[in-house]
């Protein structure tokens, strides 16, 4: 018997790999990764909590990428869902108020960052939260990885709860838990560990950049923290990156899974 030729074997391997995606996604948490008549399956089988995750597109110091609002939000929501057992993840929302464009203030000063008026983000919030409820979402949960969206978040679901009234079989919950538990979460790990509110910072620091290795090392140009350079407000950075642990970051996303869980459940029973 001929033994098989090149060609075929590896068109067979990329047919068994793209049935095995297929198969993969369609248990898949993520709404942009079913199909319509799979997400409609999953809602009609009891799926009827939908996260709405909040990333945003800004500068982050050197040390990490524009993204990483948007690759932390959609890893930790997806965890979140699974966990929960009835919920799908939304696609992420990546743009949203980040300060003036022209002049150009805060993040804005730094290439990358994108920038949107509140109200258009407020809009698109409401928007994507009445097409969930059309489609029979029961619980339409919001959730940012972005400290100042939290206004925005809640905002929404208030507005969206008095416009639907008590009737309504739909509600909109605005998890604050996942951002505060994250905050915490790793501050509190590296304090441990010996690290100065200085060196933990605000945005780009020592939490922030654990937390994003914790997430995807890819996050992060690990190069730049260990070579001996100081980083600071010129560079876009709130903190000191440098002294970054991986583990304390992986603590704090098993916190911000937990917590945030927990936290809707009880938004969830409060119903």
């Amino acid at each position: 018997m001929p033994a098989p030729r090149p060609w075929l074997v590896a068109a067979l391997l990329c047919i068994g790999a793209g049935q095995a995606a297929i198969a993969q996604a369609a248990g898949s948490v993520f709404l942009e990764e079913l199909t319509w008549t799979e997400l409609r399956d999953e809602i009609r089988a009891g799926r009827t909590t939908v996260i709405v995750p909040v990333g945003g597109t800004e500068q982050s110091g050197p040390h990490i990428v524009l993204g990483k609002h948007n690759v932390r939000v959609r890893s930790l929501a997806g965890r979140i869902a699974a966990s929960l057992g009835n919920a799908i993840v939304a696609p992420v929302i990546a743009y949203v108020p980040e300060g003036s464009i022209d002049p150009a203030a805060g993040h804005m000063r730094f290439a990358g960052t994108i920038s949107i008026p509140e109200a258009a983000f407020e809009a698109t919030l409401e928007s994507a939260a009445r097409s969930f409820r059309k489609h029979g979402f029961r619980d339409i949960v919001l959730i940012g990885d972005h400290g100042g969206t939290q206004k925005s978040l809640a905002r929404v679901a208030a507005k969206l709860d008095r416009e639907w009234g008590a009737a309504s079989p739909a509600r909109v919950h605005a998890v604050e838990e996942y951002y505060r538990a994250g905050e915490r979460g790793v501050a509190d790990a590296l304090r441990k560990l010996g690290l100065s509110d200085a060196e933990i910072g605000v945005h780009a620091g020592a939490a922030d950049t654990s937390l994003s290795l914790a997430v995807d090392e890819h996050l992060v140009r690990s190069s730049r923290l260990h070579d001996g350079s100081t980083l600071g407000a010129a560079d876009g950075v709130q903190g000191d990156p440098r002294r970054a642990n991986i583990a304390a970051g992986r603590a704090a996303v098993d916190a911000v899974v937990a917590r945030t869980r927990d936290a809707i459940q009880r938004e969830v029973a409060r119903r």
